[in-house]
């Protein structure tokens, strides 16, 4: 799970990065990216009901994606305000493939950081 501070809740700030962000797609998500003046990233994952009417189907997947971005935080540049969409078929891959397409999404936005 994010941590409370990487987390984004309320409804204005979700709107701020539709209105003024980037957009970029993979395979698997839309990401909705902006810069927030802040010291941390935050992220909201949105799963709608499309992909499974199950909530616990849905959580499962928010679970996943909140740990493989919780993985990648230290890499991360620390002023990013993210949205990530999901699509249809994500409730198919496991957790390696949707770490794999969220890798790939981070690096063609070049949200992370290279610290080698």
């Amino acid at each position: 799970m994010l941590p409370k501070t990487n987390r984004l809740k309320k409804k204005k700030d979700i709107d701020s990065v539709f209105k003024k962000g980037k957009a970029t797609r993979e395979e698997l998500f839309n990401l909705r990216w902006a810069l927030n003046g802040l010291k941390q990233s935050r992220f909201a994952v949105v799963i709608s009901k499309k992909i499974s009417k199950k909530a616990v189907t849905r959580n499962k997947i928010r679970r996943i994606i909140a740990g493989a971005i919780q993985e990648k935080l230290p890499e991360i540049k620390k002023n990013v305000d993210a949205v990530l969409l999901t699509f249809s078929g994500v409730e198919k891959k496991d957790a390696g493939e949707i770490k794999k397409t969220l890798d790939a999404i981070f690096k063609k936005t070049k949200i992370t950081e290279n610290l080698k």
